[in-house]
């Protein structure tokens, strides 16, 4: 069942629409990933789905079992957040539930809930501007929750992390979606591969792929083979290029790669062939494309 659904969502500036008659559904239960380039238009998207930028044309339709204003129902954590660098951890949790609604009392309650959930119980009382760039996104998906959403959106969540905080978030999300839903953007499709289950990935404005993450990559994914040699192969590389099972080739001195339909008929062409042999093979290896692949194709 979709959460949230858009129909034709468009935004546009000074005439150009970075958001071009998009069309999503987020469905309940599931961690979806909004893919694309920098300048995509990832970020106007969540903005508009959260309520903090107006539409240009469209429609955004929230789930009619929960009623009246949607942003109710949505926690947010945007890409550069801001703290009061003065409040401990707990005192910012606290004052955001209440902003969201709800008595402090309670908030005191889910605040120590949530800061254990997300690893800063030791920390709830340390100055935010004592903590790291991990840390400070925990925190922030701990406010993101205290007013118990139905749909988390986290832009960028890991793009300003070192390895250890990028870590830490994704191992909190992955805890997180067995509780909520969550929409996230991103620009590495790693970090999509490894928590979501649905992707869509934009470019310029536009949808230009969506589906299930399994899906996508039985549909996508294609056998591919990585050919090393002593003598540069380029040259010998061009004899490939009019072969009906080549799909595609890239070549750089001494290193070659080949995605092909099928890896059996190219297997046994390529490895029986003389011209190849002759500039001494170092390295015959075969793979598979990954979904980056296709993103780095469609998004190029």
């Amino acid at each position: 069942m979709s959460l949230i659904l858009t129909e034709a969502l468009t935004k546009t500036f000074n005439g150009t629409n970075a958001v071009d008659q998009i069309d999503l559904s987020i469905k309940e239960g599931v961690c979806t990933a909004l893919l694309g380039p920098n300048g995509a238009g990832k970020t106007t998207t969540l903005n508009m789905l959260t309520g903090l930028m107006k539409k240009s044309s469209g429609n955004i339709i929230f789930d009619k079992r929960y009623s009246g204003d949607r942003r109710k129902y949505i926690g947010y954590l945007p890409q550069y957040p801001k703290f009061y660098s003065w409040m401990t951890g707990e005192e910012y949790v606290i004052y955001s539930g209440q902003l969201g609604g709800i008595s402090k009392q309670e908030a005191i309650k889910k605040t120590d809930d949530l800061l254990a959930m997300v690893g800063l119980s030791d920390d709830k009382r340390k100055k935010i501007a004592g903590y790291s760039g991990g840390m400070k996104q925990r925190l922030g998906i701990a406010q993101a929750l205290i007013h118990d959403p139905k749909l988390l959106i986290l832009d960028e969540p890991v793009s300003a992390l070192d390895p250890i905080g990028r870590r830490e978030v994704l191992e909190l999300m992955k805890t997180l979606k067995k509780k909520t839903s969550i929409l996230f953007s991103t620009h590495v499709l790693h970090d999509a591969e490894e928590v979501c289950e649905d992707i869509f990935i934009i470019k310029k404005g536009k949808v230009v792929v969506e589906g299930n993450l399994g899906e996508l990559q039985k549909k996508y994914q294609k056998p591919t083979i990585y050919i090393e040699t002593e003598e540069p192969l380029e040259s010998w590389s061009q004899s490939l290029k009019d072969i009906e099972w080549l799909r595609h080739i890239e070549a750089d001195n001494t290193k070659l790669t080949i995605t092909v339909e099928n890896i059996d008929v190219a297997r046994e062409y390529i490895l029986n062939n003389t011209g190849l042999r002759n500039l001494n093979i170092k390295s015959f290896q075969v793979a598979k494309t990954t979904l980056e692949d296709l993103f780095m194709e469609v998004t190029k």
